[in-house]
């Protein structure tokens, strides 16, 4: 049966009422695993989702309470912030409140496994693409129909990653080869038939070099924030970037140390190419920080080809890097089962080795983790926060922090392996709500920019979403038989 347990949820008819709802996070178990949090991304966290100061007062010697929707809007009627409106911090108390839990309800099924789904930025459309050679763009705001269907072409194992354009008129996606394919998916045309009814054309990411066999293959790639170029991450441990309007490469940055097999060659997903301090106007590469795993263990910053430093903490092979968009912090998806917080003003000159900590053999793909390898901590663990609960295996599983807009990034929320998605709280470090609907892993899920919706994409085929409060349509049946379509 599909639910979700939360314990959010479970308070919510405290909400409407003068009682007062306690703190996402506020467990006990929480706070003796992250010990608070004392960092300046706590005090940064709860200033951009707590609510007037007049409103937050409390009576001295009492537990810490979220104020409830109603005072909220007695204080917004009485103008305690002095702007007749909520401010983003007030708006973010609000809707914070109410985590996306309810559901499941089907967006769609497919007969083959979804590896990659994401909201457009203004969130409007939702791109999810699956092994089968299908990528399918939704229309959000017109009942979630399928506005362009689009028949990957030369595609090896799956489709990696998928990238709309700034303007939303083209999408670039991925698999296991050099060759990323662009698609002009502005039209009306629903059927995209390559170079008939749509211009869907390949970019070929080997150098001039190249034999043109498929050395390598492209396991992220993202449009520039101005849409003139791509960067992508590859199996071959180098960064490519991509000159759209001269249509050539133009940069290779190999990375300073061969990853090597432990990590399968997945620099590119590990990467997820989010680039940390970007000039948005010129948008030159050599003059950016960008995260890359490293040797599967370490995360490292690049500047003009060389690491400008090294973040060592996680056990295994890096899955997923998000940044929280603010040059400081970013989180990533280790292979040791955690996710963990990073700092990057806290990294080291160079790698600190761990030889001798693992005295096991085991391969993600295939094998649990093992249970003596649970409780290890890297000797020179420089993370600020370390989330743990759900499982990376099988596959590359993603993470992320939760939107600006309607909760101040206030969660981090992640698939697993064990096909639920998981949200913990970013300062405690509680697990506030497992989703349970999938019956295979959960390999991407994304959180809608503004309204509290999300969406899970899972091996099962099935493209879920979830949502608070509810819209009425009827949930997925418990017995529901699932019915598959190419």
């Amino acid at each position: 049966m599909g639910y979700a347990m939360s314990r959010l949820e479970m308070d919510s008819e405290l909400c409407d009422g003068d009682k007062t709802m306690p703190e996402a996070g506020s467990s006990k178990r929480a706070s003796k695993s992250l010990n608070k949090l004392d960092h300046e991304i706590a005090q940064v966290t709860k200033l951009n989702s707590s609510p007037h100061k007049q409103l937050a007062k409390l009576v001295p010697g009492t537990q810490k309470l979220s104020v409830s929707p109603v005072k909220m809007l007695v204080g917004r009627e009485a103008n305690y912030s002095a702007r007749g409106r909520f401010s983003a911090a007030d708006r973010c108390h609000m809707l914070s409140r109410y985590l996306p839990v309810k559901g499941p309800w089907l967006v769609d099924q497919m007969s083959t496994r979804a590896y990659v789904s994401q909201f457009s930025a203004d969130g409007s459309l939702f791109v999810a693409g699956f092994q089968g050679s299908y990528i399918r763009i939704y229309n959000v705001e017109d009942g979630w129909k399928v506005q362009k269907n689009i028949l990957a072409k030369s595609l090896r194992w799956t489709v990696t990653d998928t990238s709309l354009s700034p303007d939303q008129r083209h999408l670039v996606y991925a698999s296991m080869s050099p060759i990323v394919h662009i698609v002009d998916v502005g039209s009306a045309e629903t059927e995209s038939l390559a170079n008939v009814t749509e211009f869907h054309d390949g970019l070929d990411f080997s150098s001039s070099s190249s034999d043109g066999s498929y050395s390598f293959g492209i396991f992220s790639v993202k449009f520039s924030t101005d849409g003139r170029e791509l960067v992508a991450g590859s199996s071959d441990d180098s960064i490519y970037v991509y000159d759209l309007e001269q249509n050539k490469l133009s940069l290779k940055i190999l990375a300073h140390t061969p990853i090597g097999s432990s990590t399968l060659g997945h620099l590119g997903l590990m990467l997820t190419l989010y680039v940390l301090l970007m000039k948005v106007a010129t948008f030159s590469f050599l003059e950016v920080m960008i995260i890359f795993a490293r040797c599967g263990i370490d995360a490292a910053l690049l500047r003009k080809g060389k690491p400008a430093g090294v973040l060592s903490g996680h056990l295994e092979g890096i899955t997923f890097i998000d940044s929280r968009g603010d040059g400081r912090y970013f989180i990533s998806n280790g292979k040791d089962q955690t996710i963990k917080l990073w700092d990057i003003r806290k990294m080291a000159p160079n790698a600190t080795s761990y030889s001798g900590l693992r005295n096991y053999e085991w391969d993600y793909r295939w094998m649990d983790y093992p249970y003596e390898a649970r409780d290890l901590k890297h000797p020179s663990d420089q993370s600020i926060a370390t989330y743990k609960g759900h499982s990376v295996l099988r596959t590359l599983i993603r993470c992320y922090f939760s939107p600006v807009y309607s909760t101040g990034q206030k969660y981090i929320y992640t698939g697993s392996h064990d096909s639920c998605v998981y949200i913990y709280d970013l300062v405690t470090g509680e697990q506030v709500a497992s989703l349970q609907h999938h019956k295979s892993t959960v390999r991407d899920c994304s959180w809608h920019p503004y309204y509290p919706m999300l969406v899970s994409s899972s091996w099962d085929g099935d493209v879920i979403k979830w949502e608070f409060p509810c819209n009425g349509e009827a949930q997925v049946p418990a017995t529901k038989k699932r019915i598959r379509r190419q």
